[in-house]
């Protein structure tokens, strides 16, 4: 599954998916995710990765934004996990990002077979 654009929708999903739920039900995602002091904060940046995921999900040449936004993701993950800031849960989340860079980065795939 190499094809760019299957990516970016699979990728836009998932920041849907992420972003909506402190919307919908913000106590199971303070449960899992850990409590949190500003509340204001966790509101923005669900806004702006549901504003992502739909921008990445209608555009089949936003590359650089996925790109880039899964960099950001991944290195809060890890920063702040290991500073034992954030909750563990989110070393989850840095490994659906990682796999998101290294489907974005792997050039695209040749077709074996040509329909002439």
């Amino acid at each position: 599954m190499r094809n760019k654009a299957i990516i970016l929708k699979i990728q836009a999903i998932y920041y849907f998916a992420t972003g909506l739920w402190p919307l919908v039900h913000l106590q199971s995602f303070l449960l899992v995710t850990g409590e949190k002091t500003d509340l204001w904060l966790v509101y923005m940046v669900a806004l702006l990765t549901l504003g992502i995921s739909i921008s990445l999900y209608f555009s089949q040449q936003l590359y650089l934004l996925a790109f880039s936004t899964a960099i950001s993701f991944a290195l809060i993950d890890v920063i702040f996990v290991v500073k034992q800031v954030i909750s563990p849960i989110y070393a989850v989340d840095f490994v659906a990002q990682l796999i998101f860079l290294i489907l974005l980065l792997l050039p695209p795939r040749k077709r074996k077979f040509r329909i002439h």
